[in-house]
């Protein structure tokens, strides 16, 4: 049963027992039923979250209710003030950033964003970055170095925008120029995946000291549709081509490509955010406390080393 399906069952279910309260108030015993309905719901849980698939993992990081970048930087962060524009041509609302205080430390932190309804998702292009996007972060994370300010990231992101005008303003070079500039950069860098991380547009703010995901979010080269239409020439086998791409939070772990998975409660972080936001608290601190006592220099050596690193001992 994918998590679909479930999702389905377990509401009719919840609106059955909302019917059984109604019943109950007009003195008909509901208790035999209720605990019927309350054992199948738990089947259902047990099923569809005790054995997840790869796509049931994209599913749930592509949900409508997981939180977006602003509801984190709210929530673990105080003092946020947010700062506009690449300086050369345009705001780009697909990239949220600016500073905060962290337990009574200065920050930059940036994310990409997606909306909760159509309007907001056309006002930030669905979380697809154009270049002036990225020459924003960018233009955020140099000014961190020059104040000497740790940079926290959050990926949620299909992609960069691939429209035509992107690539007129140089999407593929602001993308590298990101990726070039960041691997330089002299302060500490941590990259949390919050749902999606879609190829170079994750990349362009994922070149960090650390590398967090959610549970239940992904990271990958491209969706698994687009995975299926190159292998499969059908995009319906995406489940299929998820599998192979090695893309949870899980497999990016044993690849030794991320450094830590922040575990989510059962059916994802909506049914608990606060839990989740507490637990990326706590891994802040605790890293921000280590990384800001080493000198810049062995920030640089890590950073550089720790992408080296990944492919080595892969089976071919």
């Amino acid at each position: 049963m994918s998590l679909q399906q479930a999702e389905i069952k377990i509401k009719e279910i919840e609106l059955e027992l909302l019917k059984l309260e109604d019943l109950k108030k007009q003195g008909i015993d509901i208790d035999g039923t209720r605990s019927e309905l309350l054992k199948s719901k738990q089947k259902i849980l047990d099923e569809a979250y005790g054995a997840m698939s790869a796509y049931d993992r994209v599913y749930l990081a592509r949900h409508i209710g997981r939180p977006n970048v602003k509801e984190y930087i709210q929530d673990i962060f105080d003092d946020f003030i947010e700062i506009h524009g690449d300086r050369l041509y345009r705001d780009d609302a697909s990239i949220y950033g600016g500073i905060a205080m962290f337990n009574d430390m200065p920050v930059t932190v940036i994310g990409t964003v997606k909306g909760k309804s159509v309007e907001e998702n056309v006002q930030c292009n669905f979380g697809m970055a154009s270049p002036e996007g990225y020459r924003k972060a960018l233009r955020l994370m140099k000014q961190a170095e020059k104040f000497n300010r740790p940079i926290i990231t959050f990926i949620d992101t299909p992609g960069a925008y691939p429209g035509i005008k992107a690539e007129k303003h140089g999407q593929g070079e602001a993308i590298a120029r990101s990726i070039m500039e960041m691997s330089m950069l002299s302060v500490p860098i941590i990259s949390i995946a919050i749902g999606e991380g879609g190829s170079g547009g994750a990349l362009a703010l994922s070149v960090a000291n650390r590398i967090v995901m959610l549970e239940n979010a992904v990271y990958s080269v491209l969706s698994p549709e687009g995975f299926a239409s190159i292998l499969y020439k059908d995009s319906s086998k995406a489940k299929e081509a998820s599998e192979l791409m090695k893309i949870t939070a899980k497999d990016l772990y044993d690849l030794h490509i991320v450094d830590a998975i922040i575990k989510e409660p059962v059916g994802g972080i909506q049914n608990n955010k606060e839990l989740v936001f507490l637990q990326i608290k706590q891994y802040l601190e605790s890293e921000l406390k280590e990384l800001t006592k080493k000198r810049k220099t062995q920030i640089l050596d890590e950073r550089y080393h720790k992408f080296r690193e990944i492919g080595n001992g892969f089976e071919e």
